[in-house]
């Protein structure tokens, strides 16, 4: 393959999505140039599998794809690529769970790759946040829980936010790590410790044989970091938090103003 081949690696949710969750046509349109001209393009999310396929096959990508921030990733089209699941802890989780229970969360899901386990049924995170798919199970997430764990998202009371963050992190700050999503959400996100967008990047940049410099990275918040700071070129967006941009090799316009398509059809010459 030509020595100018890029891996371009796309976030989802504030980057390549507009705020209404739909790919822009002019971007969608320079995506569909870069990979005309022998660029790859792949997708690196925090979401599940089931809840990115839709992009990736609007898209039609045919590239590896990173999910739950790298501890899931897998070639939709190629099962020579290896599948790499990295979950919790079995124990870990449940004890995770038991702590997350006294504290009278409003609600935990438990992911085990592409099924998720609910403590509480609630219609409006099933609506708004798995798009009207019902779970596996709802009830005593102990005893439903067979299988380790991809990850754990804990949708915690507001003002017990700050002491359940604190006290995951004194018993288990050797093996998890948690990030926290935006509003209007306040979830904690729990994954395997040392997790990231980064490794599984690695996996498809060495599988397609693409060297750092030529792999560019677009993201906006703080599950981009290490991403960001791997890519020979690391975009942050106009609208991503301020610490990333500070790492960032550049900044582009925001995802509602085809940040992604404005960079790469400048910087690919795809004019």
């Amino acid at each position: 393959m030509n020595s100018n081949q890029h891996l371009i690696v796309l976030d989802l949710d504030g980057t390549l999505l507009k705020d209404d969750k739909t790919i822009s046509p002019y971007t969608k349109q320079i995506i569909t140039k870069a990979r005309q001209k022998g660029h790859l393009v792949m997708i690196a999310t925090g979401r599940p599998y089931r809840a990115s396929a839709a992009y990736y096959q609007e898209l039609q990508l045919d590239t590896a794809i990173v999910n739950f921030n790298g501890a899931f990733v897998h070639h939709p089209r190629d099962k020579k690529f290896g599948t790499f699941h990295h979950p919790l802890n079995l124990e870990t989780a449940k004890t995770i769970i038991q702590t997350c229970e006294a504290f009278k969360v409003s609600n935990i899901m438990v992911e085990v790759i592409d099924d998720f386990y609910l403590h509480s049924f609630d219609e409006v995170i099933i609506k708004e946040f798995l798009a009207g798919q019902n779970p596996v199970e709802h009830g005593n997430l102990l005893q439903q829980l067979k299988d380790a764990p991809t990850s754990i998202l804990v949708h915690p009371q507001e003002h017990h936010v700050d002491e359940l963050r604190q006290l995951l992190k004194d018993a288990h700050a050797e093996v998890i790590d948690q990030r926290m999503w935006g509003a209007p959400w306040h979830i904690i996100e729990i994954i395997r410790a040392g997790m990231n967008k980064a490794i599984g990047i690695k996996k498809a940049a060495d599988y397609y044989n693409i060297p750092k410099e030529r792999i560019i990275a677009f993201g906006d918040e703080d599950n981009d970091f290490e991403m960001i700071e791997y890519a020979g070129q690391g975009v942050a967006m106009s609208n991503a938090i301020n610490p990333l941009k500070s790492i960032a090799n550049a900044v582009t316009s925001s995802n509602e103003e085809d940040g992604i398509g404005r960079y790469l059809e400048e910087a690919l010459l795809l004019s």
